[in-house]
C-alpha cells in the first residue's frame, strides 16, 4: 500500500509539474485575486495566536447541513473568481519550509496562501517564514486533512500545488452530493470515506468526531444508508470469504500455526471444529469452512462491533491496531470501518437503551464474554463520499479522491490523508 502511494504521488507530481511548467503567473493577476471585492472575510487576520472564531477550521457544524451547502455555494463563487483571475502560483516543492526559515520559495508560498485565504494580505511579501506564515500553513494543512504542524514537506506541497480549477471541480461535484442527501434527521452517524472520519450528529451539531480506517483502494468501503441496531461487546470475528481467500490461505501456506496462534477456529458447515492440519492449503478447500476468532485483545474487532443491515456485510468496529489511526494514509481495511475512541461512540449510541451506560460498557468488556445488545433507538448511519465541503466563510475542506469517484473532476494530486 505504501509503495502504491509513492508511485501515485510520483506520477501525480510529474503530471502537475508538466501542467504548470508553461504557466507564467504575472504579479498583476495575483494582485487582482488578492484585491477582489468578493473575497469576503478571507482577509481576516490569522497569526500564531489563532483565527477569529468565524475563520477557525475547527467546528461542530456537520458536513451535511443547510449551512454547509450555503458555504459551499459561496466557496464555488470565490473559486470561480480565483480561476478566472489565473489561479494561484505553484510553490517550489523541493525544499522543507518551516518556521524560522528564510528562503525565496517563501515568497511564492505567501502568495499561494494569500490567494486561498489562509494568509492575510497584511502579512506582506517577504522570504521570511514567520509566525503569520506558520499559522497560515497550519490552517492550510488542517483544511486538507494533514497534521497541522506548520512543516511543509511533499504531502503539503502536493496538496498546495493542485490547480484551482481542479479544486473548483471538486466543490461543484460535491455540492450535488450534499444537496442530494436531504434531511438526515435529528440524530445520525456519518462515515466520510475520503476523509476517513466519522461524525456523530445530534440536533444539528457534531457531538463527537472519530478518526477512521476505511477500505483499501482494491477493497473499497461501500456507500451505505442503514440504521445501527446492535452493539456486540467482545465480539467473535468471522472472517469473510474474501479475506480467507486473499489473506488467510496464503499465510497458512507459510505459517501453519497462524490460526492457532490467533485463536481462530475452523468450523465445518455442521458446526464441528476442523483440524487446520487436515486441510489442503495449496487449494481453496478452506473457503468452504467458517473461520471464527474468539473474543479477546487480539480479536480483529477488539472490544466492540457496531452492527447494521448492509447488503455488503460491512460494519464498524474497534481494532487492536490503534497505531494505524495516527497514519496519514488510513485506507487499510477490507471494507469495514475501524473507529478510534469507539467506546465514546458506543456510549452515545447506547443512550436510551435501558441499563446501559459507560460504566456498564467498560465492566462488560472486562468480562471478555460475548454480549450482544439491541439498541432501543436504532440510529441512522450513512457511509458517504465527500471530497470537498465548507464549514464557514473561507473555510474550505479538501480530501483526496482516493477511489476515483469524482468523475471528470477527479483529483489529480494527493494530499496524503
Amino acid at each position: 500500500m505504501i509503495t502504491n502511494r509513492r508511485h501515485f504521488l510520483a506520477g501525480a507530481g510529474a503530471l502537475v509539474a508538466g501542467a504548470w511548467s508553461s504557466a507564467a503567473f504575472a504579479q498583476n493577476a495575483i494582485d487582482e485575486v488578492l484585491g477582489a471585492a468578493r473575497r469576503g472575510t478571507w482577509a481576516t487576520p490569522f497569526d500564531a495566536r489563532g483565527a477569529e472564531s468565524e475563520n477557525s477550521v475547527a467546528t461542530n457544524l456537520p458536513i451535511f447541513s443547510p449551512q454547509t451547502i450555503g458555504f459551499v455555494q459561496m466557496a464555488i463563487q470565490q473559486y470561480q473568481q480565483i480561476v478566472a483571475s489565473g489561479g494561484w502560483p505553484q510553490v517550489p516543492a523541493d525544499k522543507k519550509l518551516q518556521l524560522g526559515v528564510s528562503d525565496p520559495a517563501v515568497v511564492m508560498l505567501r502568495k499561494r496562501l494569500m490567494v486561498s485565504g489562509d494568509l492575510p494580505q497584511q502579512a506582506g511579501i517577504s522570504p521570511a517564514f514567520d509566525s503569520y506564515v506558520d499559522a497560515a500553513a497550519k490552517r492550510f494543512q488542517l483544511r486538507h486533512g494533514l497534521p497541522g504542524d506548520g512543516v511543509l514537506g511533499k504531502y503539503s506541497f502536493a496538496a498546495m500545488n493542485v490547480g484551482a480549477d481542479v479544486r473548483l471541480g471538486q466543490l461543484q461535484t460535491n455540492l450535488v452530493r450534499l444537496q442530494s442527501a436531504g434531511d438526515l434527521g435529528p440524530r445520525y452517524v456519518v462515515v466520510n470515506i475520503p476523509a476517513a472520519q466519522i461524525e456523530a450528529v445530534e440536533n444539528g451539531k457534531v457531538v463527537s468526531r472519530h478518526t477512521a480506517i476505511v477500505g483499501k483502494i482494491d477493497r473499497q468501503t461501500p456507500l451505505v444508508n442503514s440504521k445501527i441496531n446492535e452493539i456486540i461487546i467482545n465480539p467473535y470475528w468471522n472472517a469473510p470469504v474474501s479475506i480467507v481467500r486473499r489473506d488467510i490461505i496464503p499465510i497458512m501456506r507459510k505459517d501453519p500455526t497462524y490460526l492457532t496462534d490467533n485463536n481462530i477456529h475452523l468450523l465445518a458447515p455442521d458446526g464441528k471444529e476442523v483440524d487446520p492440519m487436515s486441510v489442503d492449503w495449496s487449494t481453496d478447500e478452506a473457503t468452504k469452512y467458517r473461520f471464527r476468532q474468539d473474543p479477546g485483545k487480539i480479536n480483529a474487532m477488539a472490544s466492540v462491533k457496531i452492527n447494521f443491515p448492509s447488503p455488503d456485510g460491512v460494519y464498524m468496529h474497534d481494532t487492536p491496531e490503534q497505531s494505524l489511526f495516527s497514519q496519514l494514509m488510513r485506507f487499510d481495511s477490507s471494507g469495514c470501518v475501524r473507529v478510534q475512541n469507539v467506546r465514546d461512540l458506543v456510549t452515545w449510541l447506547l443512550q436510551g437503551t435501558d441499563g446501559w451506560d459507560r460504566q456498564r460498557l467498560e465492566d462488560t468488556i472486562k468480562t471478555g464474554v460475548n454480549t450482544p445488545v439491541e439498541l432501543a433507538n436504532p440510529t441512522p448511519v450513512h457511509f458517504v463520499y465527500i471530497t470537498a465541503w465548507s464549514t464557514g466563510p473561507g473555510v474550505v475542506q479538501f480530501r483526496d479522491d482516493v477511489y476515483g469517484r469524482d468523475g471528470a473532476q477527479e483529483l489529480k494530486m494527493s494530499s496524503a490523508i
